[in-house]
């Protein structure tokens, strides 16, 4: 009713509701995967986009084009009464001659009755051109064409190894499940594949990714060398969009971190679009040393921190957020 509540306390007369569907949209809104690029035509699924085609003369009342029917009809009107409007502009100036000078020229009283009744033909003729015709209306013309389809491949590397205690590999597998719903959400032709590693990496499938319990030591360039294999054998980089996402405490032998800045510098980041790095630890790492070197050298590298659950989600935003900057 508006009143106060003498107690302080009441309800709302609405409940506020949005589907999982808004929700994915508004969590996700403004993200993109860098730099993907359309590489080929798909004969068995292309992708269709609806594209301007100029004007038809046929077609919906919502396609109907106003400004190009009304000219159009302007066209038609030009066309058809020209000869009669300069017919009968000589005949209106001869009249008005006749009647403002009647001895010059000379006319008879039934030459003038004459002239005006050819004036009056003129105009009704030009009176029933009309203003509008259905053969003026134009519309506008849609077209679909095929597109090169945005096919990628997103792999997603975590370190299992015996330093990443339950709450890293928790904060690790919270990024890596933020990573595959977007990617679910806004891309279909994406394929994920799923490596773990410790000493030694191997492909894993969903399930295993983020549920297994194995771990062990930590050799970090198993994992990038294992993602190298996989991208010569089944995703040719002239017709893949190739992503990486690697998730890590840092904690590496120094000589196998000079590796990985090797591997990513000649093998790798040659070939990716895009590869984020997520150390999920605070303190400096001998890997982390050696991948700032890399993301001096490569625009296409990023790295974050992410020490909490909280700064999963702005962490996540600031490596997939939409960029205009071109791929140098």
């Amino acid at each position: 009713s508006g009143s106060a509540s003498p107690d302080g306390t009441g309800e709302d007369d609405f409940v506020f509701r949005i589907t999982r569907e808004e929700f994915m949209q508004y969590f996700f809104d403004d993200l993109a995967l860098p730099h993907l690029v359309r590489t080929q035509l798909l004969p068995d699924a292309p992708e269709w986009q609806s594209r301007r085609a100029g004007f038809i003369s046929e077609g919906t009342p919502t396609n109907l084009h106003v400004v190009r029917s009304m000219r159009t009809a302007l066209g038609r009107r030009i066309a058809m009464g020209g000869e009669v409007r300069h017919r009968l502009r000589e005949l209106e100036a001869r009249l008005a001659a006749a009647l403002r000078e009647p001895q010059i020229p000379e006319m008879t009283d039934g030459e003038i009755a004459q002239l005006k009744e050819q004036i009056e033909l003129l105009r009704r003729h030009l009176g029933r051109i009309p203003f509008l015709d259905p053969f003026d209306l134009r519309y506008r013309n849609h077209v679909r064409v095929p597109l090169p389809s945005a096919k990628a491949v997103m792999f997603c590397l975590m370190d299992v190894s015996g330093s990443m205690d339950e709450a890293r590999k928790d904060i690790a597998k919270r990024f890596f499940i933020l990573l595959y719903l977007f990617l679910s959400r806004h891309y279909q032709r994406t394929d994920v594949i799923f490596i773990r590693h410790h000493t030694q990496a191997s492909e894993v499938s969903e399930e295993e990714f983020f549920q297994s319990t194995e771990s062990g030591g930590t050799v970090v360039s198993s994992a990038l060398t294992l993602m190298y294999e996989i991208i010569r054998e089944r995703y040719p980089s002239n017709q893949w969009n190739i992503y990486g996402a690697q998730a890590s405490d840092g904690d590496n032998w120094h000589q196998d971190s000079a590796k990985c800045r090797e591997l990513l510098n000649d093998k790798l980041l040659p070939l990716a679009r895009y590869f984020a790095y997520v150390q999920v630890a605070e303190e400096d790492q001998n890997l982390w040393q050696e991948y700032t070197a890399v993301r001096e050298t490569h625009p296409n590298f990023a790295m974050q921190k992410i020490a909490s659950a909280s700064e999963i989600y702005p962490v996540f935003r600031e490596l997939f957020k939409k960029t205009t900057a071109p791929l140098t």
